[in-house]
This record gives structure tokens, sequence and C-alpha cells, in this order.
């Protein structure tokens, strides 16, 4: 029977093999002991993120992300409450990782239930930082990095490439929800409103607000790319593989940007097995 401790891990793996459709690719590349603590620090995202999304009155999930913040206060308290935070609770202190990630993470989490739109960039910027570049900064922590703030300044930039890319692939999932993520500023500059976004209007103005969106979005990776040479090599081609499934959706969404309201744009499982493997070659050899 294995022991509590390596029962919680495994947990936390079953989670991200389940949920995690695009990273579970990239973290299969890391060495056993980071690979298990990026699982747990992945799982704990995920809960805190299934809280905000379970569609529960406002008061009622409010509630619970206020006990999973105590629950992981408790965590650092030695006190763990369930098999995340077991998990959770040794890789913060395997790796020492500073707490305000993850009480970042939960803030991100917090804005979700009672903000529905961003008036500018700057403000969704700073949503990001919380719910994705703290994610980034958590991980560079378990992969170990050389470079100090430039690292994490890379990281953090990576991390709102990723939910920018998040943002356009689920236009229409968020509008069911009655959240816009696009600045209204720029809805506006378009020639768009809040309501063509909901409705599904796939119009030419439309079409140039996304691919303004997703110019951004690439000037985000090129800057997240510059962490890649300062990672150690598996750990490279894990955040390559990473980047490299989201720069791809981000393709997909540039060529037609209306199929944001058809479908979820998505890889198949042979597109990320091959990016896998290009980014292993690519850590050898970079």
């Amino acid at each position: 029977m294995r022991n509590g401790l390596e029962a919680a891990y495994d947990h936390c793996q079953e989670l991200t093999r389940r949920e995690a459709k695009n990273f579970y690719y990239g973290f299969m590349l890391l060495p056993t002991t980071p690979r298990r603590a990026i699982y747990s620090a992945y799982a704990f995202a995920r809960e805190c993120d299934d809280i905000v999304d379970a569609g529960l009155p406002v008061e009622d999930a409010a509630a619970q992300l206020g006990e999973f913040r105590r629950r992981f206060e408790r965590t650092l308290a030695g006190e763990p409450d369930g098999q995340v935070f077991h998990a959770l609770g040794h890789t913060v202190r395997q790796y020492s990782i500073p707490h305000e990630y993850f009480t970042n993470l939960i803030d991100g989490c917090e804005i979700d239930l009672t903000r529905r739109r961003y008036e500018t960039f700057d403000v969704l910027k700073d949503y990001c930082h919380k719910v994705a570049s703290a994610v980034g900064l958590i991980s560079i922590e378990i992969f170990g990095y050389r470079g100090g703030d430039k690292a994490r300044k890379y990281a953090a930039e990576l991390g709102v490439a990723l939910q920018l890319t998040n943002i356009l692939r689920d236009i229409q999932e968020d509008g069911e929800r009655g959240r816009i993520y696009l600045p209204l500023d720029e809805i506006e500059w378009f020639g768009c409103t809040p309501e063509d976004l909901l409705a599904g209007r796939a119009t030419r103005e439309f079409r140039r607000l996304v691919l303004f969106q997703a110019d951004r979005a690439r000037e985000h990776f090129r800057q997240g790319r510059k962490l890649l040479p300062l990672l150690p090599p598996r750990a490279r081609a894990c955040v390559g593989v990473m980047a490299g499934i989201y720069a791809s959706i981000l393709d997909d969404i540039e060529l037609d940007p209306g199929v944001v309201f058809r479908r979820r744009v998505s890889l198949g499982t042979g597109q990320k097995l091959a990016l896998a493997g290009r980014e292993i070659v690519r850590s050898v050899v970079g």
C-alpha cells in the first residue's frame, strides 16, 4: 500500500491527466520529482478554478473560495486537509515556493465571481498576472532556473500569453457565462459591441478585433519564450511544448477568427506528441 504522501501525489497526477488537456503533454517530459510537484500545483489551480466555474450563486462560491484560502493557510501551518493540499504542502516546502504566488491565484479566481467586464487592457493584464503569471512563477520554482528577476519576468510574460490565447479561444464559452474578457475600450474602437460577442456575430469588425488581440498575444509569446534558455533542458522542453500548443491554437484562430463561435479550438493528440518530440530535440541541441 502506498503511503499517504505518495497517494496524494497519485491523486494529483490523475486529476491532471484527466483535466489538463494541453499541459499534460508538457508535464510528461519532466523528471519524476518535479513532474509530481507540478501535478500538485496544477491540481491546486484546477480546484480553485472549478469553484468559480461551478455555476454556484456568488455568495456560495465566495464562501467556498474563502474556505479554500483557509485550507491553504492551514496547509502552510502543517495541517493539510485533503490529498491536493497534502501533496501541495510538501511541494511548497521542498521547493521553497513563495506563498504569495498561490494567494495571488486565489485572488484572481475571486475576481471572476464579481467582474464580468474589463474596461481596459491594463485591468485585464492585472487579472492575467494573478491567474496565469502566478502559475508560471510557481512552475519555474519547481523547474529551477537561472537569471533571477529576468527569468521571473519572462515566466510572467508567458503566463499572460497563454491566458490571452485562452481568452480568445473561449470567447463563446465565457459569453455563455456572461463574461467578456476582451477590453471594452478596444471592442468599441474596432466598431464592435459586447452584444456582438455574446450573440456570436463574426463580423468584419470582430475579425479585426481578434487579429489585434492575437498580435498582442504573439508579442507576449516572443517575450515569454526568452525564458527557455534559462531553464534546465527537460524543463525547457516542457515549457516549449506548452508554448507551442498554445501558439498553434493562436495560429488557427488567426486563420479564421470566426472559428471561436463554432467550436473550441484544440490540437489533436498526434499534433501534441509531434510538438513534444520537436521540443525534446530543441532542448538537447539548444
